[in-house]
This record gives C-alpha cells, structure tokens and sequence, in this order.
C-alpha cells in the first residue's frame, strides 16, 4: 500500500510511524488514515525487521481526533442514522485501539503538540509515552456533548486511575507536558528536540533486548487486564517454556555464566 496520510520506515529494528496530515491536524478521521496506519500495524506485527513501533507526528499537533468539520457533513463519517453512524464507528475509527492494543511489538508514542480526543486516546493505546513541553492532552469529548468513542473510557482508567479519568473526562480540561508526566498520562516529559532522539533511545533499547521475551512479555500484561492469576500463571507458563528453548535466552545464559556481554540477540 502506497501512503497517502502517514509515513513509514524501518532503521535498526525500530520502526517508525509518522502522522504526516498536517492540514487536518493529524486528524484520525480523514478517509484512508485509518486503513493506512492498520497497514502499518500488520506490516510490523507480521514482519520480522520491526520490533518496536514510534508513533510521532509532524506539524503542530500530534492529532486533533476527529475532524471537526466533517461533524457538519451529513454524508461524512458522522452522518446518517444512529444505527448507521454506531455501525461507521465500529468498522472505522474503532479498529485503531483494537489493533494498537493487540500488537505484540512495543508502541511508543512521541507526542510533541496537542492530542486531543481521539488523539489523546491514540496516544495512550502505546505501552509508553512520551511528551514534550508543547504537548497538551485532553479528553474533550464532553465539551462537544459526546462520549469516547474510541476507548477512551477504557484506558484513561487504567493509566491515572479512576478519580483522576473522571475529573479529566467530566471536564474534559487540557493537561499540559509536564502535568501529563506527574498524572501518569506520559512517562517524561522532555524539551521539543530531546523529544524524537529520548523515543528513538528508548525503542533502540527495547529493540536490542530478546524479542520472543518482549512479545510475551506484552501478551501478559495485556491478559493482566482481565484475568485472574490462576489464568495469568497458566499463561506465563506455556509462553515460558517456549521462552526456555530460543537460542536468545540460551546465549543470555552463557554470557552471564562466562562473565561477559552476549552477544546480538536474534531474535530467535
């Protein structure tokens, strides 16, 4: 797929994904996005080159959510009946969390503007992320006399708890960089240009680390959400014993028995 909205590339294991519709504000909405960044998505979780994803964006904002003016549009995404907007939901922006929450390689997502809505939600689908100084996040829905719904209700929750989501959602107030950091919405927050180079650190990082661990690792503690410890321990077992018979884990081993570095792991 050729595109259109995003930009894409691969450099040393790290993959990286650019929100590059600066005319709309990154917005989520604006047609072909959406299938365009789930192309990138199976690409990196059925490749083998990738094995963490940064999510940035250029221009001012990170992404404005939805667009705005294609609210207005009765033929647009937000047009029709209820039953045929909840149906344009579902098969659209909707498969945006769902896939960024069941890939298996590491996100992080490198916010330097506004995030905002869907945006915000987009953002903190990542298993870290990082904002600049310039970066505001705002769950706005409320604002517009509308609900999350792209799961936001769902992770906002689980990354600063259920008092502070309440009083972000019910408000929908803008949270500045470094206030992001405090409330767990960022891991740091950084000045603009330590922005892109702290991500590409933290992806390099990862990236060097055993990769079959890293994706079990990520199964895990996504089935932490829901399961139980009985379940979560049968899990970890099965995904352990896989872990036991790569040739990563085996020379990790033989490093440290012998005192030295291992060498690259392969991820195998």
């Amino acid at each position: 797929m050729s595109y259109e909205h995003v930009k894409f590339a691969i450099e040393e294991g790290v993959g990286h994904l650019i929100l590059a519709s600066d005319a709309t504000r990154n917005a989520l909405t604006v047609g072909g996005l959406v299938e365009e960044v789930l192309d990138v998505f199976e690409r990196v979780e059925t490749g083998s080159d990738a094995r963490v994803l940064i999510i940035s964006a250029e221009g001012k904002a990170f992404s404005a959510g939805g667009n705005l003016v294609e609210i207005l549009d009765p033929k647009g995404p937000y047009g029709g009946t209820s039953p045929e907007i909840q149906k344009k939901y579902v098969h659209g922006i909707q498969r945006l969390p769902k896939a960024l929450h069941l890939l298996n390689v590491p996100t992080i997502a490198a916010v330097q503007g506004p995030a905002i809505g869907a945006g915000c939600d987009f953002a903190l689908f990542c298993d870290l992320t990082l904002a600049s100084t310039a970066a505001k996040f705002s769950a706005a829905f409320v604002n517009l006399g509308l609900i999350p719904g792209d799961g936001g209700a769902w992770v906002l929750p689980r990354m600063v708890g259920y008092q502070r989501a309440a009083e972000l959602m019910l408000t929908g107030r803008v949270v500045e960089g470094r206030e992001a950091e405090e409330i767990g919405l960022a891991l740091e927050c950084l000045e603009p240009d330590a922005l892109l180079p702290r991500a590409l650190e933290l992806a390099r990082h990862i990236a060097s680390r055993p990769a079959v661990a890293v994706r079990f690792l990520k199964i895990l503690m996504r089935q932490s959400h829901s399961a139980g410890l009985d379940e979560l321990l049968d899990s970890a077992s099965v995904l352990q014993s896989i872990c036991h018979k790569t040739e990563d884990h085996q020379e990790a081993v033989r490093a440290f028995v012998e005192k030295r570095k291992p060498n690259p792991f392969k991820g195998i």
